[in-house]
């Protein structure tokens, strides 16, 4: 087993990816605080336990506002390393626009990977992800809830589709998800509306990759197009994961971010 450990403290935060939540991580969590760092996993608005339903919302910034919510709270110096997974690369990526300063790191772990020329949904067009029609979506039902003309396309992943996200990961973490899954969104179209992030924001932030091999959702082939799109500071591979890195092989990336937060980032908490 792979040792997290390492000679300092660090505060680390968990962005799940889409329909997922806090619990997602929760191998990580254990590996991470025994390890002596500080760790925090949240649920984005209508994910996980967070009381608000999606049809609660009505944009992305409303799906976020618990990741923007915590950082405007840190103290003042403290710097974390701001960890995204899949969807959840996105999230980082807007928190890490609107506070440069409060992020020491972001850690990509096979997610969406935004630039500074295109607008943010730009990830998605490349491999028409935004089409519900596309077979790979498999049995994924997609629908609108609330405002039919302007409001965002839900979607609520099926059981085939998660199969394929969880290919390596232990039966028993797939039945948790069957279990606690919940209906999201890519937030596409207005993704494709809005501006690119800051150079001077989010493009000042540190920022590494961890490529997951098997992945059978984003495959790794999309995971390199994105970095050469849009190169950054590092990139780490896990030759063993599958989407959901954080169960199939849980003791790996958590030493990839205890090193990844030795190396860009310091706990303070002044």
């Amino acid at each position: 087993m792979a040792d997290a450990r390492s000679n300092r403290s660090h505060h680390i935060v968990f962005v799940h990816g889409a329909s997922h939540g806090a619990w997602c991580w929760y191998k990580l969590i254990s590996l991470l605080r025994s390890a002596g760092h500080r760790v925090t996993a949240l649920d984005l608005a209508a994910s996980g336990i967070d009381e608000r339903r999606f049809s609660d919302l009505r944009n992305f910034a409303d799906y976020n506002q618990p990741l923007i919510d915590l950082l405007a709270a840190l103290p003042q110096g403290e710097r974390v390393v701001l960890v995204g997974h899949s969807l959840g690369g996105l999230n980082i990526a807007f928190a890490m626009d609107r506070f440069p300063h409060k992020v020491a790191v972001g850690v990509f772990v096979t997610a969406f990977l935004p630039d500074t020329v295109h607008p943010p949904s730009f990830v998605y067009n490349k491999a028409h992800l935004e089409d519900p029609t596309l077979p790979l979506w498999l049995d994924t039902q997609f629908g609108t809830v609330g405002d039919k003309e302007n409001g965002p396309l839900s979607m609520v992943l099926g059981p085939k589709f998660v199969s394929h996200l969880y290919n390596r990961s232990p039966p028993e973490d797939f039945a948790l998800a069957m279990t606690l899954l919940r209906p999201s969104s890519l937030f596409a179209k207005e993704l494709d509306s809005l501006s690119p992030l800051s150079a001077s924001g989010y493009g000042s932030v540190a920022k590494v990759f961890v490529v997951c091999e098997k992945d059978e959702g984003l495959q790794a082939s999309f995971q390199r197009w994105m970095i050469e799109n849009y190169p950054l500071n590092e990139v780490r591979v896990i030759e063993e994961a599958d989407h959901m890195a954080m169960m199939s092989t849980p003791e790996k990336l958590s030493q990839f971010i205890s090193e990844i937060g030795d190396e860009y980032a310091s706990f303070r908490n002044e």
